[in-house]
């Protein structure tokens, strides 16, 4: 499953040593898995969709020590999920209702640069716009962050942000009848960039509110 690739020294041509990098992993991974390529030139079924966010530092596939074709994933900056974004609610559909995956993650991670724009006050351009989402959540909690010092602050706003965009897939009439008919289970993590590390948070539901989401979107036979 792994390689080891041509680095890039300081002043090299990072695009060039990508590409010829791909040459190595496609030799590689066909002599540790001869059929793979094949396979997934026929399709793919992946059990998990991954929400997380487009920081260089979090590539999915290796963090979770899978294969291509484990995996189908939608990142953004600060894996925002708002229900208002056609591009992620797109994703989330095909993946739960074509794909049939059977585990959903949305992840946050240490030392997020969105995060700390969130917290911050200088003005971005068009990524201010794209922020609004997690600087109203700061807003919402900001005794508790104005509480907390500048590392735990940022620490904090990643973990209310992923417990955010659970919240979002847990209103989400496909996610909610996938959950119900068949058993899809939602997971928010945190990745530590400093460690290698998966911290899974505790995402819990009181039992009637469950029921009611259920009841809410339930439809007629």
């Amino acid at each position: 499953m792994f390689f080891k690739p041509e680095t890039t020294s300081p002043g090299s041509d990072a695009y060039a040593k990508a590409f010829n990098n791909n040459s190595l992993w496609r030799r590689s991974l066909a002599e540790t898995d001869p059929e793979l390529f094949e396979s997934m030139g026929k399709g793919q079924s992946p059990q998990i969709l991954w929400i997380g966010c487009a920081d260089s530092r979090c590539p999915e596939t290796t963090i979770l020590g899978l294969n291509p074709g484990e995996i189908f994933c939608h990142r953004n900056i600060a894996n925002i999920l708002v229900n208002t974004d056609i591009n992620s609610l797109s994703v989330i559909q095909y993946a739960v209702q074509y794909l049939k995956v059977k585990h959903i993650i949305i992840c946050g991670h240490t030392s997020c640069g969105g995060i700390a724009a969130a917290l911050g006050n200088k003005k971005l351009g068009l990524i201010d716009t794209w922020l609004m989402p997690l600087r109203s959540l700061r807003q919402e909690n900001l005794s508790l962050l104005d509480s907390l010092d500048e590392v735990q602050r940022g620490l904090k706003l990643v973990e209310l942000n992923v417990r955010a965009g659970v919240k979002v897939l847990l209103a989400n009439p496909i996610v909610i009848d996938a959950m119900h008919e068949r058993g899809l289970q939602v997971h928010g993590l945190i990745y530590n960039v400093g460690t290698g590390e998966l911290r899974e948070l505790d995402i819990e539901e009181d039992e009637d509110v469950v029921k009611s989401r259920v009841t809410a979107f339930k439809t007629e036979d």
